[in-house]
């Protein structure tokens, strides 16, 4: 069995950074109408989203992800996968992973990273798993997408995986330990598994961030997630989950990204803009409608109230907020 160490490395020689002045379902003609009407309501169940606010959210398992799943927040979603492409210098994944035949995504939102990881192996076989199927139709023949809830028990241990991917699961679960270890016993001996996430509560190098009302908005939408039982600051806590699940050969790298183009640094300052532009595409009101107003009690205009503040102060320049990108991967053993 190898040996079970951690390097952890950052995306800049200084810490500090510096300031610049279908789902589908096929039906088995040998049960002819029965088999029929059950799959029309599996569909149907699928399909039947909850509207409020003025924003859509998945009708399966109704109230376990708390953000819209409409076609606002899957443009979002697709910045977002920019966003951490740039992060990782155009890298999909970190994980050591050779000749991968089987594969899959977990929370895959609109299919962008399976469609992608699709391309670059296309011999391997890729599945991207979501409560909400609102991923393309037309998509590489070797990747495919299922409607599930990756916090209920699993059943992958029987066809086990060679790589399996998650990224940017805060505030959408509520047991990180549950679920990394449903990833080692569904991970075949050898395979790697590769967690991508962040610590959601910013901060600043000097203070610029504090008594700010965009401290305020992550402060009472994280709250709220925190309340309901969702975990918002996972990044930090992978290695030592990854750990407790019994993976080997756990490495780290966390990637500090800021809000805004105050950097001086060039890559920093990319980041910084990508971010502050998936922020402003709704995001600010996608974050916080639902757990505002479900488990705060909060009118859907004091939500937009505080996220047009919070908006405001993200647009200025001397307010140097940053967040942590923690990327984190393991093996499990041979043997």
């Amino acid at each position: 069995m190898s040996e079970q160490t951690t390097t952890t490395t950052t995306n800049n020689n200084n810490n500090n950074v510096r300031v610049e002045v279908d789902t589908s379902f096929e039906n088995d003609s040998s049960y002819g109408d029965e088999l029929s009407s059950y799959s029309a309501s599996l569909i149907s169940s699928v399909l039947d989203y909850r509207h409020e606010n003025g924003r859509r959210y998945h009708g399966y398992r109704d109230g376990s992800y708390l953000l819209p799943n409409d076609e606002s927040e899957s443009d979002r979603l697709d910045m977002v996968h920019e966003m951490c492409l740039q992060i990782l210098h155009r890298k999909l994944y970190l994980a050591p992973i050779k000749n991968p035949q089987r594969v899959i995504d977990l929370a895959t939102g609109t299919g962008i990273w399976a469609i992608d990881f699709g391309d670059l192996h296309p011999s391997a076989e890729v599945i991207g798993c979501d409560l909400s199927p609102t991923q393309p139709t037309l998509v590489p023949p070797n990747v495919k997408f299922l409607v599930d809830d990756i916090e209920s028990d699993w059943t992958y241990e029987k066809n086990p995986f060679d790589f399996i991917h998650a990224r940017s699961l805060m505030i959408s679960i509520r047991d990180f330990g549950k679920l990394i270890k449903q990833c080692y016993r569904s991970v075949k001996p050898g395979g790697w598994v590769e967690f991508q996430d962040w610590d959601g509560y910013p901060t600043s190098e000097d203070g610029s961030f504090d008594g700010t009302a965009l401290k305020r908005y992550f402060d009472e939408v994280y709250g709220a997630f925190e309340e309901a039982g969702y975990e918002a600051r996972p990044g930090p806590k992978l290695e030592q989950w990854f750990k407790d699940a019994g993976f080997v050969n756990v490495h780290v790298e966390k990637f500090v990204v800021p809000y805004g183009i105050w950097p001086k640094d060039p890559h920093l300052k990319k980041l910084g803009a990508w971010n502050q532009a998936q922020a402003e595409a709704n995001g600010y009101e996608s974050g916080a409608l639902a757990a505002l107003t479900r488990y705060k009690q909060w009118t859907k205009e004091e939500v937009i109230v505080l996220a047009s503040q919070a908006r405001a102060d993200g647009r200025k320049r001397n307010i140097h907020m940053v967040f942590n990108f923690y990327v984190v991967y393991g093996q499990r053993p041979e043997n």
